[in-house]
C-alpha cells in the first residue's frame, strides 16, 4: 500500500475549488447532486483508509483478540510510520463513528419529536401550528400513507383554509414519499398571501426531491472527514437555491418568492436541524435573494472543462476517482497480506 494508504484523507482538498464555484455557476439541482455523491464517496474512501491503518494500529495493542500474525514485521511495513500512524487511527475512527452515530440519532430524534407534536393536527399536506414563534420547515414523511394536498389553503387551528385567504379546505390525495410542510401561525401572519404560497411551494419542493437525504449525506461526510466541511455549506445553500427555484416556476413570480424569503428570514428562527430543509434556513440568503431576482439559471448537466468550474468540477472528480481506486487496492493488498499472515 505505502503511502497511497494516506490519499484518501487529502484527497477532499481537491473538492474544494468546485464547492465554491458550483454555487455560482451551476443549476442548484446539478451542483446539489454532484457534491453530494462526491462527499460521500471521499468520506467513504477516507473512513476505509482509517479502518486499514487502524487494523494496523490494533493488533500493536497488547493483549488484543486479533491473530498474532497481524502484527507481524511484513504486514506494518504495508504502512508506513505504523507505529504512530497505526495507534493515532484508533481513537480517530471512535471520533468518527461516534459523530456519524450522535448525528443520524439527533436527525431521527427529531423527526420523532415533530411528527409526534402533529398527531393532533388534521391530516394535510400544510400542518399549522399554533404557535407564536415563526418557524417552517419540511418534515419528511415514511411508507405509502396517504398525505392530503391543500386546495388553495392549509389547516389553521382546525379550521378549514386559515393560512390562504380564500378558505377551501385541503383533499386527500395518495403518496409514495409522503411529508408534511410544516408551518406556524406567528409565521403565516407575517405573510402575505403571495408569500405564503411561496412558502408552501419552496417547501413543497424540499419534500418532492428529497432534499433532508441529501443534507444528511453531507453532514455525515464532514463528521467522518471535516475537510469536508465545505461542501456541506455549499450543499445546504444548494438545495436551497435548488427549492427557491422550484417555487418560483410554480408560482410563476421571482419576485415574490424573493420577498418572502427575505421576510421569513428576518422574523424566522430556522429549522429544529441542520438536515431539514426551510424557507429561512441559515445561510447566505442576501445571495438567495440576489440570484431570484436575476434570470432564471441556466439547466446544464456537465459544465466544459474550458471554463473555470468545468476546470473544478474535472479536478474533484478526478480526486474522487483517484481516492476510489486508491482505497480499493489499499483494501484488497490488505486483506492478502493479513490473509497470509493468518495461521490457518
Amino acid at each position: 500500500m505505502g503511502v497511497f494508504v494516506f490519499l484518501p484523507l487529502v484527497l477532499p482538498l481537491t473538492a474544494w475549488p468546485v464547492a465554491r464555484l458550483a454555487e455560482q455557476h451551476l443549476h442548484p439541482r446539478t451542483a446539489t447532486r454532484f457534491l453530494t455523491a462526491m462527499a460521500a464517496v471521499l468520506a467513504l474512501c477516507s473512513t476505509v483508509c482509517l479502518g486499514l491503518v487502524m487494523v494496523v494500529g490494533t493488533a500493536q495493542l497488547p493483549g488484543n483478540p486479533l491473530p498474532d500474525g497481524w502484527s507481524d514485521p511484513e504486514v506494518r511495513a504495508a504502512v508506513p510510520f505504523d507505529e504512530v500512524v497505526g495507534k493515532a487511527a484508533i481513537p480517530a475512527l471512535c471520533v468518527v463513528v461516534v459523530a456519524c452515530v450522535r448525528t443520524l440519532w439527533r436527525h431521527a430524534r427529531v423527526r420523532r419529536r415533530a411528527h409526534r407534536a402533529l398527531a393532533g393536527l388534521p391530516d394535510t399536506e400544510v400542518a399549522v401550528l399554533p404557535d407564536g414563534v415563526p418557524y417552517a420547515y419540511a418534515l419528511p414523511g415514511g411508507g405509502r400513507r396517504g398525505i392530503a394536498a391543500p386546495r388553495g389553503g392549509a389547516r389553521r387551528g382546525g379550521r378549514p383554509g386559515a393560512g390562504e385567504p380564500h378558505g377551501r379546505a385541503g383533499r386527500r390525495v395518495r403518496g409514495r414519499r409522503g411529508g408534511r410542510v410544516v408551518v406556524t401561525t406567528a409565521l403565516l401572519d407575517r405573510l402575505r398571501p403571495a408569500e405564503r404560497r411561496a412558502l408552501f411551494a419552496h417547501e413543497r419542493a424540499h419534500l418532492a426531491a428529497r432534499h433532508d437525504r441529501f443534507l444528511l449525506t453531507v453532514r455525515l461526510a464532514a463528521r467522518a472527514n471535516p475537510v469536508l466541511r465545505p461542501l456541506r455549506t455549499a450543499v445546504a445553500y444548494t438545495a436551497e437555491r435548488w427549492a427557491d427555484e422550484e417555487a418560483a416556476r410554480a408560482i410563476g413570480s421571482r419576485r415574490t418568492v424573493a420577498r418572502a424569503i427575505g421576510t421569513a428570514a428576518l422574523v424566522s428562527r430556522g429549522t429544529p436541524a441542520p438536515t431539514l430543509a426551510g424557507l429561512a434556513a441559515p445561510g447566505p440568503v442576501p445571495r438567495r435573494v440576489a440570484a431570484l431576482l436575476g434570470p432564471p439559471p441556466a439547466v446544464r448537466n456537465w459544465p466544459s472543462v474550458f471554463t473555470s468550474v468545468g476546470l473544478a468540477a474535472w479536478g474533484a472528480a478526478a480526486g474522487t476517482a483517484v481516492s476510489a481506486m486508491s482505497s480499493a487496492n489499499s483494501a484488497v493488498t490488505m486483506v492478502l497480506i493479513l490473509h497470509a499472515a493468518t495461521p490457518l
